[in-house]
C-alpha cells in the first residue's frame, strides 16, 4: 500500500468516465451517472463551512473534536484536535470515494499531536514519510476479526516527517497503548507543489485474511469509522451541523 498521492489528474479522468457513461443507453446512462455522482453532490455544500474553518479556527472552538476524548461508549479514543471537513464516503470529484475521515488542524504544520486511537502493533514501512498503521488483533465491534487503523498525511509538503522518533522507518509490529503519541499533522500529499491541508486522515482497514492489511485506497477494503470513534460521520448523515461528539 503506497502513501497518499496527489490525485492532481482526476478531470482527465473524470471526463473519461463521463463519456463511457454516456456511451450507455439514455435511460441507464442517467441512472448510472446520477448514482456515480450523488456523493459529490451531497459533499459539495458542505465545503463553504470548511473554508470557514479554514480562515479562522480559533474562533471556531465549538466546531472541533479533542484529542484523546472519548464520544460515549465508542471504543476508539479520538485521535487529534481538529474539525472533521470529509467523512466515510465522502466524494470532492466524481467517481472518487472517501476511504475515511479527514480531521483538520486548528494550528499551523507540525503543532497538532496525533494520537493512537486504540492499542495495537505498530508498523511503518521503510518507504513511508507520513504514514503509520497499527494492527488490532481482535476488533472491539466484531470478536474474532483482525483490522488495521491507518493515520497518513503526517509530513510536510517535501516529505520532511512529523512522525514521532519513536517509529522511523522500518518499524515493524511495536506494541502501543491508546493515546501514544505517533506524531504531528502535516499536508504531505506526494506532490510538493499541490500540499492538502493540513490534517489527519484515519481509516478502519479489513485485514486481507492472512495477517496483513489490504490496499486502503479502495473503498471496499474499508470500514466505516464512524461506531470506532462515536462520530457520525458518513457522507448521508447529518452535516446540517459540524460533526462533533453528542
Amino acid at each position: 500500500m503506497r502513501e497518499p498521492g496527489s490525485g492532481r489528474l482526476w478531470p482527465l479522468r473524470a471526463a473519461r468516465r463521463v463519456l463511457a457513461v454516456a456511451a450507455l443507453p439514455a435511460l441507464a446512462g442517467v441512472a448510472a451517472l446520477a448514482i456515480w455522482l450523488w456523493p459529490t453532490v451531497v459533499t459539495t455544500p458542505r465545503l463553504a463551512r470548511l473554508f470557514e474553518y479554514f480562515e479562522s479556527p480559533a474562533a471556531h472552538a465549538d466546531w472541533q473534536i479533542k484529542a484523546g476524548e472519548r464520544c460515549g461508549d465508542a471504543p476508539f479514543l479520538l485521535p487529534t484536535d481538529g474539525y472533521v471537513g470529509f467523512g466515510y464516503g465522502d466524494s470532492w470529484r466524481p467517481g472518487h470515494r472517501h476511504t475515511g475521515f479527514d480531521i483538520f488542524a486548528p494550528t499551523g504544520l507540525d503543532a497538532t499531536p496525533v494520537l493512537a486511537a486504540y492499542p495495537g502493533y505498530l508498523t511503518r514501512l521503510p518507504e513511508w514519510v507520513s504514514t503509520v498503521i497499527v494492527r488490532v488483533p481482535e476488533d472491539p465491534l466484531e470478536p474474532g476479526r483482525q483490522i488495521w487503523v491507518y493515520y497518513t498525511h503526517m509530513a510536510d509538503p517535501n516529505g520532511v516527517s512529523y512522525i514521532d522518533a519513536a517509529f522511523p522507518p522500518g518499524t515493524f509490529e511495536v506494541y502501543i497503548e491508546a493515546g501514544t503519541v505517533l506524531g504531528r499533522q502535516g499536508n504531505f500529499s506526494g506532490d510538493p507543489g499541490n500540499p492538502t491541508g493540513i490534517h489527519l486522515h484515519i481509516s478502519i482497514v479489513r485485514d486481507d485474511g492472512q495477517g496483513a492489511f489490504l490496499n486502503e485506497t479502495r473503498m471496499e477494503n474499508t470500514l466505516d469509522p464512524s461506531p470506532y470513534l462515536g462520530l457520525e460521520a458518513g457522507v448521508y448523515d447529518d452535516w446540517s451541523r459540524p460533526i462533533v461528539c453528542r
